[in-house]
């Protein structure tokens, strides 16, 4: 490696060009950065105090650093975003000069002959500055002055188009550009392709400018060592068409989440979405995929982007399946998709029937929203998807998905019928996150021909004004204020209109009968309305139960024989049973109370945890061990199924036993001898809940 500092336009100058190659990302800078170099360009040319402005390094491969060909292109590993922008500033420049010479050596002729264009040189090599893919056709038609292609860059273009807006509002004083520009320092550094590892380095390097993505990470490790060759042929067949698949603006939003959802279903963890590219690092390793090996696991991420495009980004085209991926995206269960590429990877293998994978996915639906209706925390449902393949059984798919729905524990639970059709009536459904989900599956629950409901908005029947008229009041009793506080947003007073303005806070009779009310309305959702002569507590209520037994029916639960469900569910261990009288200690009087006490809090902590007596110790369940009891002379020794490292214990009453011999799982141990310590200690236990759980339990 050689570094040296350097003037960035002497730099570009005596560069014969820069070629970004293709495993590089896209240009991504927004006008948050650009503008930032542009208030440090004018801030610097306007300041003689100061004399240079440094703005990172440009990192390259040559050859060979005694072998040096002046006119071989220079491969850069960093620094692509700072020299394309600054690129773009030179051409907006150059073309806002004209024939002008503000400072010495910034004519628009020597703009682009001394760092933009190789005058002398034709085809690619025309250009100093060479980019990869779209944003290569784009930046050549801005610096040659041609039209642009027809698929352009977005960023490159908005980007130049913001310089050429702020070089106009400058009104011709074009000298402190200029200066500033002048006074950009860069840190030179040249790669020996035979000395230094350009990964490790690229890997290393903390630039200014926007943060590399994971898989602008990922594209790197896969392909950056490869053989020219190989690594071309691995991108334009596998990388390019996903960038396509995703399009310029998705593909920055959403690849580093396909990628986490991805690795989820392939090593059943869920890395942070931070750390993405370590976990990915690691599973290549470990299936050996690495260097010429890489081939399949590319081809197998394209295959993965293919299906997850089709689900989450609206690229399916089976008329059946893009509702059932629309009906979903509206509820934003990104934590589903997991699941959802395995199952699409069955369905495009002919492993799973295109009516087995809809209704799947209409009981991920059911399930995600029924959960959402009784108010159930979601944020269990991340690990209740990342590990669902395990239940699955492929020879009878689709009967063993219902069977692992049934079969969730309480807290992971598929609410009941009975439970969902209670709650749906009594919540706030106006402001769910996207009511108009909820009430296009109503009106197109059994048609045909479906109603596009986003023609109409929402109507409250009973109208939202706080000061409702003497009319409505005399409507709905003495009682009218708790009446209208409790029934306001509820389904039972929710509708669909197209004559919202219209109705206003108009009495239920003429919200009936005016022309396109109630009475003429041909929606579903409306049925029954024409004929009822008052709107009342009594008529919301009937509405309301009404609703919810569609409500059933609309976002259904699976339903399997017992005897079914029962196969599935794990067969228990069979072991010698004990009681709480083969614990003697228990029995005592020093800690017979203190137990009791201790077990009946532990239990009351979620519905789902159960209690079993072992011949040395006594466990508390949720999924597995969370607090495990050791019974002393004179106090309680807990285990915590966590590691010591998370556990939050501001009066540092716990113990690191990890790698010593005991009764009781995990690495954490406290001890409980008084009733005073029991809520301190029960908080310390609810951590190793939680962590089980994926979630946090209610307090």
């Amino acid at each position: 490696m050689k570094a040296t500092e350097a003037k960035l336009l002497a730099f570009l100058k005596k560069s014969p060009q820069f070629v970004i190659p293709i495993y590089q990302r896209t240009y991504s800078w927004t006008e948050k950065e650009c503008r930032q170099l542009w208030d440090d360009i004018i801030r610097t040319g306007k300041n003689d105090a100061i004399s240079v402005h440094f703005v990172g390094s440009i990192v390259y491969i040559e050859e060979g650093l005694s072998q040096v060909s002046h006119q071989a292109p220079l491969l850069v590993i960093d620094g692509q975003q700072r020299l394309t922008t600054v690129t773009l500033l030179l051409a907006a420049l150059a073309n806002a000069l004209g024939d002008e010479e503000p400072v010495d050596g910034f004519s628009a002729r020597k703009l682009r002959n001394y760092y933009l264009l190789n005058p002398e040189e034709t085809g690619e090599r025309h250009y100093k500055l060479l980019l990869s893919q779209t944003d290569k056709k784009t930046l050549k038609a801005i610096v040659g002055g041609k039209e642009q292609p027809a698929e352009h860059s977005i960023r490159v273009t908005e980007n130049f188009a913001l310089f050429q807006e702020l070089i106009a509002g400058c009104k011709g004083d074009l000298a402190a550009i200029c200066n500033g520009l002048a006074k950009l320092v860069v840190v030179d550094i040249a790669l020996n392709r035979d000395q230094d590892n350009p990964q490790l380095i690229f890997e290393s390097m903390n630039s200014t400018g926007r943060e590399l993505s994971q898989a602008d990470l990922i594209r790197n490790f896969i392909l950056m060592g490869l053989e020219p060759v190989l690594q071309t042929r691995l991108y334009e067949e596998f990388w390019r068409p996903m960038e396509i698949a995703f399009g310029q603006e998705a593909y920055n939003t959403h690849f580093d989440g396909f990628m986490r959802h991805y690795l989820t279903v392939q090593t059943g963890d869920i890395p942070r979405l931070d750390e993405v590219y370590e976990a990915f690092k690691a599973h290549a390793r470990a299936i050996g995929a690495t260097g010429d090996n890489v081939e399949p696991l590319v081809k197998e991420i394209r295959d993965y982007a293919r299906y997850y495009c089709a689900m989450a980004l609206g690229a399916e085209t089976d008329p059946d399946l893009i509702q059932a991926f629309h009906d979903l995206r509206e509820l934003k269960v990104d934590v589903a998709y997991p699941f959802l590429l395995e199952l699409y990877h069955d369905y495009s293998t002919g492993l799973l029937s295109k009516d087995e994978l809809a209704e799947a996915i209409r009981l991920i639906e059911a399930y995600v929203f029924r959960r959402a209706i009784c108010a159930i925390p979601t944020n269990s449902m991340n690990k209740t998807f990342a590990t669902f393949t395990k239940a699955l059984k492929k020879d009878r798919y689709l009967e063993s998905i219902q069977a692992h729905f049934i079969n969730l524990p309480s807290y992971r639970r598929f609410p009941s019928d009975e439970e969902f059709e209670r709650d749906i009536q009594t919540r706030d459904l106006y402001h769910f996150r996207s009511r108009s989900y909820w009430l296009r599956r109503f009106e197109n629950f059994g048609r045909k021909e479906r109603v596009s409901v986003d023609e109409y908005t929402i109507e409250h029947i009973m109208p939202q004004n706080q000061e409702l008229s003497q009319a409505w009041q005399t409507t709905l009793g003495p009682e009218w204020q708790r009446v209208h506080e409790t029934w306001l947003h509820t389904l039972g007073n929710l509708t669909l209109t197209g004559y919202n303005s219209e109705y206003s806070d108009k009495p239920f009779i003429e919200k009936r009968d005016m022309e396109g009310g109630f009475a003429q309305s041909p929606l579903r959702v409306n049925a029954g309305l024409g004929q009822l002569d008052t709107w009342n507590e009594e008529a919301i209520k009937e509405r309301a139960a009404r609703l919810a037994k569609t409500a059933v029916g609309v976002w259904p639960a699976p339903k399997l024989a017992k005897e079914i469900v029962e196969a599935y569910r794990p067969k228990a261990t069979i072991r010698e049973q004990y009681r709480i009288e083969d614990h003697p200690h228990l029995q005592g009087e020093a800690l017979s109370d203190l137990f009791a006490s201790f077990r009946k809090e532990v239990l009351a902590l979620d519905p789902c945890i159960s209690e079993e007596f072992l011949k040395l110790y006594v466990a508390y369940k949720a999924e597995t061990n969370f607090v495990d009891v050791v019974p002393l002379s004179k106090q309680l020794r807990l285990s915590l199924n966590m590691r010591f490292a998370d556990i939050n214990d501001p009066r540092g009453l716990c113990r690191d036993v990890s790698g010593l011999g005991r009764w009781g799982n995990g690495e954490v141990e406290v001890k409980l001898d008084a009733h005073a310590d029991l809520p301190y200690v029960i908080g310390l236990i609810r951590q190793s809940l939680e962590r089980q759980l994926g979630s946090e339990v209610a307090a």
